[in-house]
């Protein structure tokens, strides 16, 4: 029986640990990969205590910190979690299963792939899902925003002020995001908007040299040189797991309250898998914090609550 268990291994799942950990909860982590989305980004220079870091080099030391703790990580995917008669959880992952008083869900966001040759080559090598995370690496180069939502908006903005070139590109006609923003983002001498249009092809050598494009109207396929790609096209809250322990919005992300706490007693969520708005490392380690914290509470509080019925009867039997 585990006092917790934290399903997700990115920087809200191990800050958890660490927590749990902290306040002797025998905790383990079940995550697909370690690091969760930090494998996407490359290097981090908004983590503090670091003015630089590689994304693998933090995942790493995240990792050490918390097995120097004890904590387990297991990687593998969660594919049922039951609440039992008497409060606690049995979570399923794989063939194995285990026992669990509270449960934290801290799993991400999947961002939307585009699915194109490139695309998963270059990750990391110019292709990337985080304007807010990565943008500082193109200074005064060439980039490329796909996308026609308020994250592409804001990504293309976030980019005409580090690079010197940024193709806005949206497979529709019109944009789907806010109309000041849009409107911002036009006035932008150094953006060129184009429309109707997919890219079908990303393609460099170690990094990324160019894409191909697609007109829908046309039929013509363009060749752009740019540094780097900016994939803008939304992220996937796979939440369907919880779907019967929490209430989700329109999202599908888990609603949580000041505690981290979902609608059901034991089971919390933390990090971007939450209704949080802004989706940072700093952010999903603050939930991480709060979500053990309030875990281990939430285990004494249930302790306290059975000693007392214990005492109770054993007064009344006398």
């Amino acid at each position: 029986m585990y006092d917790t268990i934290i399903i997700g291994a990115g920087p809200a799942g191990i800050t958890a640990g660490i927590y749990a950990a902290r306040r002797e909860m025998k905790s383990l982590i079940i995550g697909k990969e370690t690091g969760g989305q930090l494998i996407l980004a490359a290097d981090i220079e908004n983590y503090p205590g670091f003015s630089q870091i590689g994304n693998i080099d933090l995942i790493q030391k995240m990792k050490d910190q918390v097995n120097g703790l004890g904590v387990e990580i297991k990687n593998n995917e969660v594919n049922k979690i039951e609440k039992k008669d008497d409060g606690n959880f049995t979570v399923y992952a794989g063939k194995d299963k285990f026992d669990a008083k509270t449960v934290i869900v801290a799993m991400g966001l999947t961002p939307r792939r585009l699915a194109i040759p490139g695309e998963e080559e270059f990750t990391s090598k110019g292709v990337s899902y985080c304007a807010n995370c990565d943008g500082p690496f193109f200074k005064d180069k060439v980039v490329a925003v796909v996308g026609g939502g308020n994250s592409a908006i804001d990504a293309a903005e976030i980019m005409s002020k580090i690079s010197k070139k940024v193709y806005l590109i949206h497979r529709q006609e019109e944009f789907r995001a806010f109309a000041a923003a849009i409107k911002e983002v036009k006035t932008r001498d150094n953006i060129e908007i184009i429309t109707n249009s997919e890219i079908k092809k990303i393609s460099g050598s170690q990094i990324v040299k160019k894409i191909k494009i697609l007109n829908s109207k046309t039929n013509k396929e363009t060749e752009l040189e740019v540094d780097g790609i900016f994939i803008e096209v939304g992220r996937i809250a796979a939440t369907d797991l919880v779907k019967d322990f929490a209430d989700r919005n329109e999202k599908m992300e888990i609603i949580v309250n000041e505690k981290c706490a979902t609608k059901t007693e034991g089971l919390f969520a933390a990090g971007d898998v939450t209704q949080i708005p802004f989706k940072q490392i700093t952010t999903a380690a603050g939930q991480g914090t709060i979500a053990a914290l309030a875990a281990y509470q939430y285990i004494q509080e249930k302790q306290g609550k059975n000693a007392k019925v214990v005492m109770d009867r054993s007064v009344h039997k006398k």
